[in-house]
């Protein structure tokens, strides 16, 4: 296939530099790469106060905790790529949930299990990929490759870690990737947790704006599957322990994304994309440090690849977090960019493009001004698992009005948003069209401009976005799925 990896800065690479030999290092790590599902920072270690995530409190003790990390697409595969090729979704090409055809530009695109495998590292992936083609990423041992959503045989991640880790004695990279905190959200499974939150237990996000009996009841078991989820991560941990590795490995903590509630996954908001990340490197990382800088998921894997000293793969666009981790001096970067393109087809299109600083938040809403599908899919009446009744009490009279605003401006896009960030965390007051903060959005409309061209952003150019308008609406469901072949890899980048 043709080289549509990265139209502005790897379009030039050679592919045959991914097959050279690692170069020497100094210390090879084993590398635990923990992926879960669903949620942002609701842990004990992020200040939650519901939740009771002793594993992850503890891990986040023993090493650092980033507080300013973020997903660069609140979609499952989009997101799943992006971590294991260090590139945004509009480079790789994962724009959309694999399971509705999405897929990678090219087989060639670089990726960990390649990179890490040529320096000699075994790999393995317990848990969904969720990202295509599958052949492209070559994992060396694979277990229980569904979503298993249903939640079956959850010791089976512990017990096939135990089976991989202990089978050699080479450095190995092993993602396992956990199903818990997605939908559906499960009160208690296999006796976990042991002490299951109710409604009554929890406080709504006041990201929110709303709290009704409906969205309290999906939150109280959004945190019980994280609770399950810090047990399952402890049973893993203890594997590490009496295997003899933990103090060799580097092990690394990350949702794939925010949750799968209001303002989360499928939006640029931070609910969507703001995510936990936690890294223990025993010898390496001071216990209980945190970290503010601005890192992105796609900073993953030049950061592994320099520690396993394989062959860097030129023109990513992330950093590593190497001199973070050992807090060396490094000019860090000074903006972090998101986006997001669809999830399904046409009832999850929006297409956006985010920037932010250490203190502002930019939004470029794609197709501003017509009715955001992503709405009615969250908030139309029996929808979304009574979700219905937040946009009820958000848009009645009784609610406040920045409330109110913001449920419209969710339902209806203006072309920007803008938001302080220190003094409007949740994201309620759009600024763009204040006055008092022209410089502000100026200059991150500029630089968001940059990002975009320096990244080849195909979206950049309005005839590419209303074709890949017109092809996405035109798929509407999971049958019209079955008949389509995506034509958006022919021409986003026709050159």
């Amino acid at each position: 296939m043709k080289n549509l990896l990265l139209p502005a800065a790897l379009a030039a690479v050679s592919l045959p530099l991914w097959a050279a030999q690692p170069s020497e290092a100094p210390v090879r790590p084993n590398i635990l790469l923990i992926v879960s599902e669903d949620h942002g920072p609701e842990l004990g270690c992020y200040g939650d106060p519901i939740a009771r995530t002793p594993v992850l409190d503890g891990l986040a003790g023993e090493g650092m905790r980033f507080d300013r990390a973020y997903v660069v697409q609140a979609g499952c595969s989009p997101s799943r790529a992006s971590i294991h090729t260090g590139l945004y979704a509009h480079q790789h090409g994962q724009v959309g949930l694999s399971t509705w055809g999405f897929r990678m530009y090219s087989e060639d695109t670089p990726n960990l299990p390649r990179s890490l495998g040529e320096a000699g590292y075994r790999t393995g992936i317990i848990g969904k990929l969720h990202f295509e083609p599958e052949s492209a990423v070559p994992f060396d041992f694979r277990a229980m490759p569904s979503g298993n959503f249903d939640r079956k045989d959850l010791a089976g991640y512990a017990r096939h870690a135990a089976a991989f880790i202990g089978a050699g004695e080479e450095p190995f990279f092993l993602a396992v990737n956990y199903p818990d905190a997605h939908f559906p959200w499960q009160r208690q499974v296999d006796g976990l947790p042991p002490e299951p939150l109710d409604p009554e237990d929890v406080v709504v996000f006041p990201a929110y704006g709303v709290d009704t009996p409906e969205v309290r009841a999906v939150l109280a078991n959004h945190y019980n599957s994280i609770m399950r989820l810090d047990s399952l991560v402890g049973d893993l941990l203890a594997v590490l322990e009496a295997q003899g590795k933990a103090e060799n490995t580097l092990v690394v903590f990350i949702s794939d994304h925010g949750p799968d509630i209001i303002r989360g996954k499928r939006t640029v908001f931070e609910g969507g994309t703001h995510v936990p990340l936690i890294i223990r490197w025993p010898g390496e990382v001071e216990a209980g440090l945190t970290s503010r800088a601005l890192v992105e998921s796609i900073d993953l894997m030049p950061t592994f690849l320099e520690l396993a000293g394989a062959v860097p793969v030129p023109g990513l666009p992330g950093k590593s977090l190497v001199p973070l981790l050992r807090r060396e001096p490094v000019a860090w970067r000074q903006y972090l960019f998101t986006e997001f393109h669809t999830h399904t087809a046409a009832d999850n299109f929006n297409p956006q493009r985010a920037v932010r600083d250490d203190r502002y938040k930019l939004i470029k809403n794609l197709v501003p001004g017509v009715e955001n599908p992503i709405f009615e899919f969250n908030f139309g009446p029996g929808q979304r698992w009574g979700f219905d009744s937040a946009a009820r009490a958000a848009m009645s009279p009784d609610a406040p009005a920045h409330v109110r605003e913001l449920y419209e401006r969710m339902r209806i896009q203006p072309p920007y948003e803008l938001y302080d960030l220190w003094a409007d965390p949740h994201e309620f007051h759009n600024l763009a069209e204040d006055p008092a903060h022209a410089e502000t959005f100026a200059r991150l409309r500029h630089a968001l401009q940059a990002l975009r061209e320096r990244s080849g952003d195909p979206l950049l150019h309005p005839s590419i976005l209303e074709q890949f308008r017109e092809e996405v609406l035109s798929v509407r469901n999971r049958r019209d799925v079955r008949n389509h072949e995506w034509r958006y890899p022919t021409y986003f980048f026709p050159e």
